[in-house]
């Protein structure tokens, strides 16, 4: 495995093995793996010839009090990882080689982010697509993997991808999860030690609203009471939202027909979790 640090080394590498004929999978990450993200470097080495991993701290997706300074990051242990898992190859650029110059365009992603994280964090998925269109050009991978954890930065994704003519498939992968069923994030690291006795009952608030609708309860403001009744008895943390949209365009629904997501977050002292399920109603 090598690591890479200069875009333009990085972008040539690509080329040369595009010249003959070798496919690119791409796994955008912010460091700190976990399962999932190697989870992702697996699907990607079934269906390609090579597997590139970025890892890099994006600043321009934090707001002015998120934790973009706190963000954790080991990244000797992520190359370790990296490797074990059988990357070909990590991109690890600086903020320096990533903005080396004051941005003078701009882009704005214009749907799908008025709801779930992107109603509290303005700006964020803006610095998203900046970064991972930049990542795009360099590495121009042929697929592209993300976690459905994130499910509405899939939906922005796609979205970028489909209206800026983007040549990548992007590829939404099962969330990975601990026994217990809490969603394997980077953030888990925060939580005390009683909260994370108490943070499966996210995930088994979202299967009790799946039973609910499997047995024919339609209505989404009595599935989102039920989730938050759950929640609230059975943690200390704070919701954020419980939502059930369409997906992937995120539009409000009066009746729960087609594809959906119920998605929640909850703010605990030091972590901010998110979760959802995704269904064919």
């Amino acid at each position: 495995m090598n690591v890479i640090t200069n875009r333009v080394e990085m972008n040539q590498i690509v080329k040369n093995y595009k010249c003959n004929a070798k496919t690119i999978g791409f796994i955008p990450t912010m460091g700190f793996l976990h399962d999932g993200h190697l989870t992702l470097v697996k699907k990607a080495k079934l269906e390609n010839d090579i597997t590139i991993m970025s890892i890099f701290v994006n600043p321009t997706q934090f707001g002015p009090n998120e934790d973009f300074e706190s963000y954790p990051r080991d990244f000797e242990r992520d190359e370790r990882l990296a490797e074990a898992a059988g990357v070909d190859y990590i991109f690890a650029p600086s903020v320096e080689e990533m903005y080396p110059n004051e941005m003078g365009n701009q882009l704005s992603v214009l749907k799908r982010t008025n709801v779930l994280c992107g109603k509290s964090r303005e700006g964020h998925f803006d610095g998203v697509v900046t970064v991972l269109s930049k990542l795009f050009h360099i590495i121009t991978p042929d697929k592209a993997y993300f976690g459905i954890k994130d499910a509405q930065q899939v939906a922005v994704v796609k979205g970028l991808v489909h209206d800026y003519f983007f040549p990548i498939e992007i590829v939404a992968v099962e969330t990975v999860r601990e026994l217990d069923g809490l969603a394997k994030s980077s953030r888990n690291v925060y939580l005390s030690d009683n909260e994370r006795k108490e943070v499966p009952a996210l995930y088994k608030s979202l299967l009790m609203a799946k039973s609910e609708i499997m047995n024919g309860e339609k209505a989404p403001e009595k599935i989102i009471a039920k989730v938050k009744e759950y929640i609230t008895k059975n943690t200390s943390g704070i919701i954020d939202y419980i939502e059930i949209y369409s997906y992937p365009t995120l539009e409000r629904l009066d009746n729960m027909n087609g594809k959906i997501i119920i998605a929640i977050a909850v703010k605990f002292s030091k972590a901010r979790l998110i979760d959802n399920i995704i269904l064919d109603v």
